[in-house]
């Protein structure tokens, strides 16, 4: 198959920053089963590029406006297109991506998949989050969704959010590799030492490390010993750090900020517990890579957490520190407990890998082709 993906970024040409990791493994499973990948990324880089990545190739469209940005991955497809066909498009957000993909599909021909994998179906106009918090990010998505021939979202919470905006939706998460991410038992904890937790998010009001920084201060007021340490890109210009100082936190709360995935993984398979406190997500993946580390997830009740609790997670109402806090201290003081979970995880994970949801998604696209090739021999 010939497959046009269409992102906004993610497949930065070094393949260490700037990445989804998800869909470079994505990405690069598709091509190991004989596909031709090119991917169109509306502003990884400011000017117009091409470049070769895990076996696909990346066009970047680049421009300061995104009407030319959107022009130019378009013309840039269509003349793929002419070269050799594009058998599906795949789209990562309704906005624009979405939006160009129906456009692209209509004019040329090929079937779209929409993929939801953030904030496209919400609105936190507080936080300036989410696709539907302004009037014409609510154009974009019904204009993406008419222009779609599937649409996906990666876990069951997504897909009942997308139903009460009468969108039919279906399940197609993005696995984690198992190949970058090695599956390890989950191992006891050393008896005696501080507690080792982590969260792996950038520093911004939709991950809401307030609330990890009060769930820090309701476990230093119940005695607990341990280290929590955050990994991710700073976009509040260190609020968050002055906020840990405020409260005292510095001799508990490590912030490291960005770490490449190696870098990452050597935090994830030491840590005992993950924590996410986001006020929303689709996935997220960080917590796939934490079960194939062998470690459970402590987070509020969103996304795949919310689908797995309580048997696979333990998650929290949105904010809520206090009892964030009281179910990380129940699981560190009942060891067999935070192993179930962790197992119970890692089973999930392991069932849902990168190579099997992307035979998942895969299969969706065969299948939408057929179709489509259906409907034309019908119409011919």
């Amino acid at each position: 198959m010939k497959v046009a993906i269409i992102t906004p970024g993610g497949v930065d040409r070094s393949g260490t920053e700037r990445v989804i990791p998800c869909l470079l493994w994505f990405i690069e499973r598709l091509v190991k089963c004989g596909d031709e990948v090119h991917v169109f990324a509306l502003r990884q880089e400011p000017d117009r590029g091409q470049w070769r990545l895990v076996g696909a190739c990346v066009h970047n469209a680049g421009g300061s406006h995104p009407f030319v940005r959107g022009a130019r991955a378009f013309a840039e497809l269509r003349k793929e297109h002419r070269r050799s066909r594009f058998d599906v498009i795949h789209a990562l957000w309704a906005a624009p991506q979405g939006v160009l993909a129906g456009f692209a599909g209509k004019v040329l021909g090929i079937p779209v998949l929409l993929h939801f994998p953030g904030g496209d179906l919400v609105s936190l106009p507080q936080l300036h989050y989410g696709g539907r918090s302004t009037l014409k990010g609510r154009i974009a998505l019904r204009l993406a969704v008419s222009g779609a021939d599937r649409i996906a979202a990666p876990s069951a919470d997504m897909i009942a959010i997308a139903r009460t905006l009468g969108i039919s939706a279906e399940r197609m998460p993005f696995g984690v590799a198992l190949d970058h991410w090695p599956v390890a038992a989950p191992r006891r904890r050393v008896s005696g030492t501080p507690a080792r937790l982590l969260q792996v998010a950038d520093l911004s009001p939709i991950k809401d490390q307030e609330t990890l920084l009060m769930a820090a201060v309701h476990l230093r007021a119940r005695g607990i010993p341990f280290v929590c340490d955050i990994i991710g890109g700073d976009r509040l210009h260190g609020k968050i750090m002055q906020r840990a100082r405020e409260l005292e936190l510095d001799v508990c709360i490590r912030f490291h900020g960005f770490l490449p995935q190696r870098a990452l993984a050597e935090f994830m398979y030491a840590a005992d517990l993950l924590i996410v406190t986001s006020r929303h997500e689709a996935g997220p993946v960080v917590a796939l890579e934490a079960a194939a580390a062998g470690v459970p997830t402590v987070g509020t009740h969103v996304g795949l957490l919310a689908d797995w609790a309580p048997i696979a997670a333990r998650t929290v109402n949105i904010g809520d520190s206090l009892a964030l806090a009281r179910e990380v201290a129940e699981l560190l003081s009942h060891e067999d407990e935070r192993l179930e979970l962790a197992a119970q995880a890692q089973k999930k994970t392991v069932a849902e890998s990168a190579d099997i949801t992307t035979r998942l998604i895969r299969d969706a696209y065969l299948s939408m082709r057929e179709a489509r090739n259906g409907a034309t021999v019908t119409g011919s």
